[in-house]
C-alpha cells in the first residue's frame, strides 16, 4: 500500500441515504475514512448499496444526511450540499459507472477519451499523449475513430475506463470495471489498476470477482446500510460460487445430481475480423466439470450454415461464414473477445435479425423467411436473455414483466400470474414483484430479465451474460436453474467470458477467436472458420468497423466550421427553389458535393429511404389538393392537374435534396467538431450574455441522445417480440396498439439517459461556463478556401437563375 496514513482521500461520518424518504435506508450510519493512496473493495449482495456508496465517494451523488469530506474538502454536512465544494473535489476524482453506456458522451472513441482531459483544461500535447496512452492501455487503440454507441458492452466498458484514467485524477472510483469483460481484458484492467495504485492514486472498487481482491488493502462489507470489515480468506469465500469454485459447493446445494466428470470439447467457430490475435486465457487443464443429466441426441435442433453478418454502414462482417450445430439438450458455451459478435449470434439464433447470407435452422424452422405463424412459434421455443438487461425491462412492475410472455402464449392472466411467480421465486425475487423493474440494481434487473424468460417455458433457452454483476447467491441461483433445465432437456446456449463457468455448464466450448478448421472426436458436425488467408498462409483478421467517420472524401477534411457554414447556407437555398432549371442546379450541385463525400450510394440510400416515403405521401396530398391548371386524370373523385403534379414534384425533390445535404455533413463530421465549429462560431454572441458554449454542448448531447433514443426503442420492440409480443405477429391493428405501447418505456429510458447523461457530465468535470481547451485545433486551410469560393459560384449562379438574370421555362 502507498496510502499516506495522515491524508484522506475520503471521510464519511454518520452517512445516511435513502430512496424512499426515510421509510428504509440504503445506508444507515455509514462511517468510512479511506487513506489516500490506498486501495479498497467493497463487497456485497445486489442491492445492498454498493452502488449507491461509490456514487458518494465519486462525489456525484449526496446523502440524505452525515458528514461527506472528499479530497480534503467537505462537501456535505448539517448545512446540505456545497456545490462548489463538490465541482472543485470532483476535479481530482474518477468515478466508473455500473453500466458503461450511461457514461459515453461522444460519438467518437478517441473524442470521447478526451473529454475529460478538455474539461480540465489539459493543453493539446497532453491531452494527446493522455488519450493515446489510456486506449492503448485497455486495447482500444486501433478503435480511436470508432462509434462506441455501436460497440459491444465490453468495448464500451473499455472505452469508459480509458476515459477515467485519461483525467489523470488523485481517486478513482470503479463500479464493476470488468463485469463485461473478456478474461485477458480484465487482465488488462487489473495491471492498469495495479500501476496506478503503484503511482499512489487511491482505488476504490466494487467488485464480485474474488481475484479482484488480492492487491486490496482493505476489503468491506456493506449489508443491512452497515459497512464490516472483511479479511481476504473470508471475503473469497463470500465471493465464490459456482461460476469460481469447484463442483464441490454445487453439488452440496443443488437437488440436480451430479453424475459424472469428462473432458470437455472446444470447438472452433467463424473468423471474426481483428488484426491481432489474442492470448487465450489459461484455464487449470484437470478442472472437473458436471456431465449434464440429460443426454444431448438426434438431429441438430439449431444449425448455422455459411452465416455472415453485416450492420448497416459496417465495413466488415460482424460474424463471416461461420457454421455451427447444436443438438437437442446439449449445452454449449460462447466465448470470445469482446466485441466478436457474441450478442449478435445470439439475436441470431432469437431470429430477432437476419443473416446478410448463409441459412440459420431452429427447432425445425427457416429463419431466412419466416411467415407469421413460423415467428409464432419460434417464439414459444426459443427464449433469449439479452446482455444488457435494461433493455428486457419495460413493464410498469417486475410481475407485470414477467407475465408478459406467458400472455402472450395464450395463457389467461391467473395462469401467466402463476407462471410469473413461479418464475420470480425460483430466482429469488418474489420481494421485488411489485416494483418498477427500473428501480432496480444492475444485478436484480439481470435476475427479473431471466425470470420473465423463464416464465415462458422455452426448449431452447440463451443467456448472453446471464451472471454478469450477480453476487455468489444469485450466480448459484443461475446455476441451479441452469442445471434444472438440463434435466429437463432444454437446449441452452450461454455467451460468458468465465472458463470456469463453461466447464460447469457446457458439453463443448464455441470460441468465436479460434482461427483454425477443426472436427470434433465425438462425430458431430465440423465447426468451420473459413477466413481468409494472407501470402503466408495465416488467416488475415480484421476489426469490425462500426465508424462512418474514417473517410478518404474531401468534404470529411474539410474544416467544420467551413462545412457548418457552407451546408447551411446551401440548405437554406434549397428551400428558395421552385422552377426546374433551379431545381436541376440544385440536384447537380447536390450530387457533387456527394460524391466527393466519399459516401457510398447505398449508405446514402439507406440514411434517406425514411424520408423519401413521408415526402412521398406529402407529395401524393399537394397532388390531390392542388386544383389548379388542366386535368390530367381524375382517381376515385380527385382531379390530378398539372399544378399539383408539378408541385409535388417539387417538394419531394427539394425536401429530400435539402435532407442529402443534412446526411452527408452529419456523416462526414463528428457531432463534437460540429459542436466546437458552432461554439466558435457563435463566440461573438457571448458579448450579449448567450451561453454559446452550452448551447453547443447541449446540441453535441442532442447529437448523441438521438441515437441513443434509437437504440433504445429497437431492444425494446426486440425484447417484446422475443416473448411473443403482438408487435411482430400481430395484426396491423394489434402492430400499432403495440408500438404505441413501446412510447412509455421509451420516455421513461429517455429520462433514465437523461439523468445518466447528467451524471457522465459531472464525472468529466462539464461544468457551465468553464474554460475548455480542444484536443483538434480547428484550423482554415487552402482545401476551405478553395470549398468557400466554390460554393459561393454555386450560390451566385442559383441566385441569378432565381432573380431572373437567365431566362428560364416557367414550371
Amino acid at each position: 500500500m502507498n496510502s499516506n496514513i495522515n491524508v484522506y482521500a475520503a471521510r464519511l461520518q454518520d452517512v445516511r441515504f435513502s430512496y424512499d424518504q426515510g421509510h428504509s435506508w440504503v445506508l444507515d450510519g455509514v462511517d468510512l475514512d479511506i487513506r489516500q493512496g490506498e486501495r479498497l473493495c467493497l463487497i456485497g449482495l445486489n442491492g445492498s448499496g454498493k452502488s449507491t456508496l461509490a456514487g458518494l465517494i465519486s462525489g456525484l451523488s449526496a446523502p440524505d444526511a452525515g458528514t461527506v469530506e472528499l479530497l480534503g474538502t467537505r462537501v456535505f454536512d448539517n448545512n446540505g450540499a456545497h456545490a462548489d465544494n463538490y465541482r472543485t473535489a470532483r476535479e481530482g476524482i474518477g468515478a466508473l459507472f455500473q453500466n458503461p453506456a450511461d457514461q459515453i458522451i461522444t460519438t467518437k472513441v478517441g473524442e470521447d477519451v478526451a473529454f475529460g482531459p478538455e474539461n480540465l483544461a489539459f493543453d493539446a500535447d497532453d491531452i494527446d499523449r493522455h488519450v493515446y496512452s489510456a486506449l492503448d492501455a485497455v486495447e482500444m487503440l486501433e478503435q480511436i475513430d470508432q462509434n462506441p454507441t455501436y460497440m459491444s458492452g465490453g468495448q464500451q466498458q473499455r472505452v469508459t475506463i480509458a476515459g477515467t484514467i485519461a483525467m489523470s485524477t488523485r481517486m478513482i472510483v470503479l463500479d464493476e470495471p470488468t463485469a463485461m469483460l473478456d478474461h485477458q481484458a480484465q487482465r488488462d484492467v487489473l495491471a492498469v489498476l495495479d500501476h496506478l495504485q503503484s503511482q499512489g492514486v487511491t482505488i476504490v472498487q466494487v467488485t464480485h470477482k474474488p481475484k479482484e481482491l488480492r492487491n486490496a488493502d482493505r476489503i468491506l462489507r456493506l449489508k443491512s446500510g452497515q459497512l464490516q470489515s472483511v479479511d481476504l480468506a473470508k471475503a473469497v469465500q463470500d465471493l465464490s460460487s459456482t461460476s469460481d469454485t469447484s463442483d464441490a459447493k454445487v453439488a452440496d446445494s443443488s437437488k440436480i445430481p451430479v453424475l459424472g466428470i469428462r473432458p470437455l470439447e472446444v470447438d472452433p467457430f467463424c473468423h471474426i475480423d481483428k488484426t491481432k490475435k489474442p492470448e487465450e486465457a489459461k484455464e487449470p487443464a484437470d478442472m472437473p466439470r458436471a456431465t449434464p443429466v440429460h443426454k444431448a441426441s438426434g438431429q441438430p435442433i439449431i444449425s448455422l450454415k455459411h452465416v455472415s453478418f453485416r450492420y448497416p454502414s459496417a465495413d466488415f462482417d460482424t460474424l463471416h461464414d461461420c457454421s455451427m450445430s447444436v443438438l437437442p439438450g446439449e449445452s454449449v458455451a460462447i466465448m470470445g473477445r469482446n466485441g466478436t459478435g457474441k450478442s449478435t449470434l445470439t439475436k441470431l439464433i432469437a431470429g430477432l435479425v437476419k443473416p446478410t447470407d448463409g441459412e440459420i435452422e431452429v427447432a425445425g424452422l427457416d429463419l431466412r423467411d419466416l411467415s407469421r405463424r413460423d415467428k409464432i412459434m419460434l417464439r414459444t421455443r426459443v427464449g433469449l436473455v439479452m446482455q444488457q438487461p435494461e433493455h428486457q425491462l419495460f413493464e410498469q412492475t417486475v410481475r407485470q414483466d414477467v407475465s408478459y410472455g406467458p400472455l402472450n402464449q395464450g395463457f389467461t392472466a391467473s395462469e401467466a400470474d402463476k407462471r410469473a411467480s413461479n418464475a420470480m421465486k425460483l430466482l429469488g425475487i418474489t420481494d421485488l414483484a411489485d416494483r418498477s423493474p427500473f428501480s432496480l440494481s444492475g444485478g436484480q434487473q439481470r435476475l427479473a430479465a431471466i425470470a420473465g424468460v423463464i416464465a415462458c417455458n422455452p426448449r431452447i433457452l440463451i443467456l448472453d451474460e446471464p451472471t454478469a454483476g450477480l453476487d455468489a447467491t444469485a450466480n448459484e441461483c443461475i446455476f441451479n436453474l441452469i442445471r434444472s433445465l438440463q434435466a429437463q432437456g432444454v437446449t441452452i446456449i450461454m455467451v460468458t467470458h468465465s472458463m470456469n463457468q463453461a466447464h460447469h455448464i457446457a458439453d463443448r466450448i464455441i470460441s468465436l477467436d479460434t482461427e483454425q478448421t477443426a472436427t470434433e472426436d465425438n462425430g458431430q458436425e465440423t465447426v468451420q472458420a473459413n477466413g481468409d488467408m494472407d501470402a503466408n498462409g495465416s488467416n488475415h483478421l480484421h476489426i469490425f468497423k462500426t465508424s462512418e467517420l474514417k473517410r478518404t472524401g474531401i468534404m470529411t477534411r474539410l474544416d467544420p466550421r467551413v462545412k457548418l457554414v457552407v451546408f447551411l447556407m446551401l440548405t437554406l437555398m434549397m428551400f428558395l427553389v421552385n422552377q426546374p432549371a433551379e431545381l436541376l442546379l440544385a440536384a447537380v450541385g447536390t450530387f457533387l458535393i456527394t460524391a466527393f463525400s466519399g459516401l457510398k450510394a447505398v449508405e446514402l440510400f439507406r440514411s434517406l429511404r425514411g424520408f423519401l416515403i413521408l415526402f412521398f405521401v406529402i407529395g401524393i396530398f399537394n397532388m390531390f389538393f392542388v386544383n389548379t391548371g388542366p386535368t390530367l386524370l381524375t382517381l376515385w373523385g380527385l382531379k390530378v392537374t398539372r399544378d399539383g403534379l408539378g408541385l409535388a414534384a417539387l417538394y419531394t425533390s427539394r425536401f429530400s435534396l435539402a435532407v442529402l445535404l443534412g446526411i452527408v455533413l452529419l456523416k462526414t463530421t463528428t457531432p463534437t467538431a460540429l459542436t466546437d465549429a458552432f461554439a466558435s462560431l457563435a463566440s461573438p454572441l457571448r458579448r450579449f450574455g448567450l451561453h454559446t458554449q452550452e448551447m453547443a454542448l447541449v446540441m453535441s448531447l442532442a447529437l448523441r441522445f438521438l441515437p441513443t433514443l434509437a437504440n433504445e426503442t429497437r431492444s425494446i420492440t426486440q425484447a417484446q417480440a422475443a416473448r411473443g409480443g403482438s408487435i411482430e405477429t400481430g395484426s396491423p391493428m394489434r402492430r400499432l396498439k403495440a408500438l404505441a405501447a413501446t412510447l412509455i418505456p421509451v420516455f421513461a429510458a429517455a429520462l433514465r439517459h437523461s439523468d445518466n447523461l447528467s451524471l457522465a457530465l459531472d464525472a468529466r468535470c462539464y461544468e457551465e461556463g468553464i474554460h475548455r481547451t480542444h484536443w483538434h485545433a480547428m484550423h482554415v486551410t487552402g482545401k476551405d478556401l478553395i470549398a468557400v469560393a466554390l460554393s459561393a459560384a454555386y450560390l451566385t449562379l442559383l441566385l441569378t437563375l432565381k432573380i431572373g438574370l437567365i431566362p428560364m421555362p416557367s414550371l
